[in-house]
């Protein structure tokens, strides 16, 4: 039987709490990105949010605790910025096409982004592996309704979710995080795409019989 989730004490009721909690996840992640966990400070955060220090302990009562709400929230506006790149008449391949290019745009906007992801590996591992284990589960259902409707071959799911998520992640280490921004997000997320529809072989014939493209054998892009 599931544990039910216990609602957060001491999560905001009002708007103007709301926007309070928004202006020291900002603040946050702004600090953390520059800094790192161990060396930023409740205090640098809250000036940054040009709030008392005595105030953060409204909302969260460690820097760790404030840290983890970071990583979820993070988390949480790659998969908004990734949905609202998405139109229902798309296909399940260009679907693809869009979720990466807004996540490359996001991590352009907020490179920060890396820097916090790789430290909640030891600074708070169980958030570090839900926000990956929560984005391969969007992709994988992503996937699975592709294969349900023809657009993508049958048997997609878990494993080549996460072989996706984690090109994805790496080309936007290369090409956002590393990169110089000469290199639209578009022009990469159509080069990818184009590599999941008819992965890196020359040609069937020069494909293993064993490994079968995620488009339909039918079907020509």
């Amino acid at each position: 039987m599931d544990t039910p989730v216990k609602p957060n004490p001491k999560a905001p009721r009002t708007d103007r709490g709301r926007r309070t909690l928004r202006k020291l996840l900002d603040a946050a992640a702004a600090e953390f990105g520059a800094k790192g966990f161990y060396e930023a400070s409740i205090s640098s955060i809250t000036q940054r949010a040009g709030m008392a220090l005595g105030s953060f302990y409204t909302y969260f009562d460690s820097k760790e605790a404030l840290f983890s709400a970071l990583v979820s929230d993070m988390s949480a506006n790659v998969m908004r910025a990734a949905r609202g790149a998405i139109a229902p008449d798309m296909s399940a391949l260009d679907v693809e096409q869009a979720a990466l290019g807004a996540f490359l745009r996001f991590a352009a906007e907020h490179r920060e982004i890396y820097r916090i992801i790789d430290e909640a590996e030891f600074v708070d591992p169980v958030a570090y592996r839900k926000h990956y284990e929560t984005t391969a589960q969007r992709i994988a259902g992503r996937l699975e309704s592709g294969s349900e409707s023809g657009d993508l071959r049958p048997g997609l799911g878990e494993l080549h979710a996460w072989a996706i998520m984690g090109m994805n992640v790496f080309i936007g280490l290369r090409y956002v995080v590393w990169g110089d921004g000469t290199i639209d997000p578009g022009t990469i997320a159509r080069e990818v795409n184009h590599l999941i529809a008819h992965g890196i072989a020359a040609g069937e014939r020069e494909a293993s019989p064993n490994v079968d493209p995620i488009l339909p054998h039918h079907q020509d892009h």
